[in-house]
């Protein structure tokens, strides 16, 4: 039986608040970096632990912390990107509505490791709940002496901050959402410099993700070797899954990486409500759709990658034979198209123009040659947008058309969706 990490306190009545935290043994881990470990050495000791990121781009951890220039004159930012505007994942929510202060504790960590004295965390301004929970754990660490100046009798001082996300979803992008902190319109930046060497006004900064900072005490107190053992050698460590759509048991699950996908939607999930699965979505809409003959894949960066897809946010959306590909693409690509923040040619246009092609043939009203149209314009966007949005749109769109050409077909040929 696999051990929740993440999961294990969430529904422990008062879980969010530190007094419930401290009596689990929370911010020891803290006190530990502080003691026992200099920067460099909590540096190695995550690289040891092949800590992916958990954003969805799966970048080690431990190397990008290593960016960061050792001889600076310039103040050391991190960030917390808690934007979350992926459909189809809702895991940093729940972390932050009812274990905040685990992701309180990683970012100090992570802190420590870099330098930094300040840091953000990015929120996505719907979470209304998640934003008081967090505001509020601040305000308990801050009273506890876990913020502040020389944080438990030691060197290290850190302040911490919220700041609301305006519903964007271009600022899960970290670059975008640098220049949302800033005040400037949320639009991706080049890249180089990254941000490990100039990010947040133009200095030094490291942007993780939610979940990923909350492992970070875990690997403290537990090893590199505890996080490695679990999962494969590549990708190790538990994961937090979004299970949505027509299965009989949606909800947030906590599996170790390199589950199958098959394993996960039928033993886990339930399967779906027809009893047969077309196809799943497995990392958010950004993901490329799997056909159900190839759900025995693994659950972890480098296998979904080789098939084709990507981890990404582990959105997982599960479609059953009653789903109609044509409508679930259509309605992909519309949200592209609303959430293209318009920067660049490919995905400005693109997008836009896929997306009446699409609600052409998903009324009935398409030709044949809407199909080429399609791949010419997933070939057009893919590889030319400024950032990984228009890659996102054409990826996906790019999949539906691949496994599930007759369906687009059936809809030119019968002047009609053949599953409403």
């Amino acid at each position: 039986m696999y051990e929740k990490i993440l999961l294990k306190n969430l529904e422990t009545p008062g879980c969010h608040d530190i007094r419930t935290y401290e009596a689990r043994g929370g911010y020891k881990a803290l006190a530990t970096v502080l003691n026992d470990y200099s920067p460099g050495e909590l540096i190695e000791l995550v690289k040891r632990s092949n800590l992916r990121g958990r954003g969805g781009a799966g970048f080690p951890t431990g190397v990008k912390w290593d960016f960061v220039p050792k001889e600076t004159d310039k103040p050391i930012y991190l960030c917390c990107n808690s934007d979350e505007g992926e459909p189809g994942t809702f895991k940093d929510r729940a972390l932050m509505e009812k274990d905040p202060h685990v992701m309180i504790e990683g970012m100090l960590i992570a802190a420590y490791a870099i330098g930094s004295e300040i840091s953000y965390n990015y929120i996505r301004g719907e979470y209304t709940l998640s934003i008081e929970r967090v505001e509020t754990a601040l305000h308990q660490a801050y009273e506890r002496g876990f913020l502040g100046k020389n944080i438990l009798g030691s060197d290290f001082s850190h302040d911490m901050y919220v700041h609301k996300g305006a519903g964007a979803y271009i600022c899960g992008e970290e670059t975008a959402l640098l220049e949302s902190i800033e005040g400037r319109r949320a639009q991706p930046k080049l890249k180089p410099p990254f941000p490990a060497v100039a990010g947040l006004y133009e200095c030094p900064t490291i942007i993780n993700n939610t979940e990923t900072f909350a492992y970070l005490p875990h690997i403290v107190e537990r090893g590199a070797e505890w996080f490695r053992s679990i999962g494969p050698e590549g990708s190790p460590g538990p994961k937090l899954y979004c299970l949505s759509g027509q299965v009989k048991k949606p909800g947030l699950y906590e599996l170790p990486m390199g589950i199958s996908l098959r394993e996960m939607v039928e033993d886990h999930a339930g399967g779906t409500h027809s009893g047969k699965v077309k196809a799943v979505i497995p990392g958010g809409v950004s993901a490329p759709l799997i056909p159900e003959c190839d759900l025995d894949v693994g659950m972890d960066f480098d296998s979904l990658a080789a098939a084709g897809s990507m981890l990404g946010s582990a959105g997982v959306i599960v479609l059953d034979d009653t789903a109609c590909v044509v409508r679930v693409a259509t309605r992909i690509m519309e949200f592209f198209n609303l959430e293209s923040c318009g920067k660049c040619t490919p995905c400005r246009e693109g997008n836009d123009w896929a997306a009446k092609v699409l609600r052409r043939l998903e009324a009935g009203n398409g030709r044949r040659e809407d199909l080429d149209q399609l791949e010419f314009l997933c070939d057009s966007i893919f590889g030319t947008s400024f950032c990984a949005l228009g890659d996102a749109a054409a990826w996906s769109l790019g999949a539906a058309l691949k496994h599930f050409r007759e369906e687009f077909e059936r809809h030119i040929d019968e002047g009609k969706c053949p599953f409403h």
